[in-house]
């Protein structure tokens, strides 16, 4: 017999929450459930995205996002169907979304959870086949149970989330996440239609050999991340940079690295969102053993004035995020 067709199957992601859920003595199973919801809503935008150029799928519509960028149709899609799978699953009361200016109310008034999501992050990219993906954020609702979510429960700081996980549509198909204990990555089987865990307990070096940023915009950096950069080819560290923030994310998480987009001239609050992209994936690289920050302080300690604000990030690496923030104190005692 082929070795290969001898090897065990492994353990699929249903069977992975439901272990988990069976080692905390008051689990309910909502958030399991929940989880589930993702996953069933992964396959089905998975399954567009791969076909996407057959059916004439990708390119813009003719109107902008609430971030002012040209709006994707695989973005509206990907939005349609997470929140369909989440409003359907019951356990979410409100989903906040890249995709929308304001609160979206599933009708689940007893759910327990607030889910922020970027359906369908890197989207851009779907035309020239690079990878791209789907961040998100799962919060207790801090409201009362019995009518809406608010804005509150939306507005939480990314040290309350209870999970986060991310999916990357590449060559593989890939969903990664942790509900604070460890971070646990599932590869896709399409032929079986399943999650297997492929990479437990994810744990990313302290130190890399990899910085990620657009140097495109360098001149526009300040100063102490121009100086890091130069730190970088001077120690003939590997510049990548894929330009789709799960794929540059996910390739520094396994092989360790850190990536850069602080405050530009053209972005003076940084460009990306707290809410929906950089509270999760700080949470995934804690876990992971990693670092967050906006170049200053703790990237989950940030409390949110509104859905949509956006924040410089530097995250990856333990060392390599520190060293970054002490090229940027450096720079900032120079100029006092």
């Amino acid at each position: 017999m082929d070795d290969q067709l001898a090897l065990p199957v492994g353990t699929t992601l249903d069977r992975f929450i439901m272990r988990k859920q069976e080692e905390f003595a008051y689990a309910t199973g909502e958030l399991s459930q929940l989880l589930r919801d993702i996953a069933l809503a992964t396959k089905i935008v998975n399954r567009e995205i791969n076909r996407a150029g057959l059916l004439g799928v990708p390119g813009t519509y003719a109107h902008q996002t609430v971030r002012g960028e040209e709006q994707q149709k695989l973005d509206m899609i990907a939005n349609i169907r997470f929140i369909r799978a989440l409003r359907n699953g019951g356990e979410v009361c409100t989903v906040i979304s890249a995709e929308d200016k304001h609160l979206i109310q599933t009708g689940n008034t007893k759910g327990k959870y607030i889910v922020a999501i970027d359906p369908l992050d890197g989207s851009s990219n779907v035309d020239v086949n690079v990878a791209i993906g789907t961040i998100f954020s799962v919060y207790r609702r801090v409201s009362e149970a019995g009518d809406d979510g608010t804005l509150a429960d939306c507005l939480q700081k990314g040290a309350k989330q209870v999970a986060a996980g991310y999916i990357i549509y590449g060559s593989s198909t890939m969903l990664v996440y942790t509900t604070g204990c460890g971070v646990n990555g599932f590869t896709y089987e399409p032929s079986l239609g399943e999650f297997f865990l492929s990479h437990p307990l994810i744990s990313t070096p302290r130190q890399g050999s990899i910085y990620s940023c657009n140097e495109g915009n360098i001149d526009s950096f300040p100063e102490g991340v121009q100086a890091y950069v130069r730190h970088c080819k001077a120690q003939r560290y590997t510049g990548r940079y894929i330009g789709s923030l799960v794929a540059d994310f996910h390739r520094n998480l396994l092989k360790g690295g850190v990536y850069i987009y602080p405050v530009t001239s053209d972005y003076p609050d940084g460009k990306l969102r707290l809410v929906y992209e950089c509270n999760a994936l700080a949470m995934i690289v804690e876990q992971a053993g990693g670092k967050a920050s906006d170049g200053s302080g703790r990237i989950l300690d940030k409390t949110p004035t509104d859905m949509h604000q956006r924040t410089p990030l530097i995250i990856g690496s333990r060392d390599m995020v520190d060293k970054v923030q002490e090229f940027m104190a450096k720079e900032s005692a120079n100029l006092k």
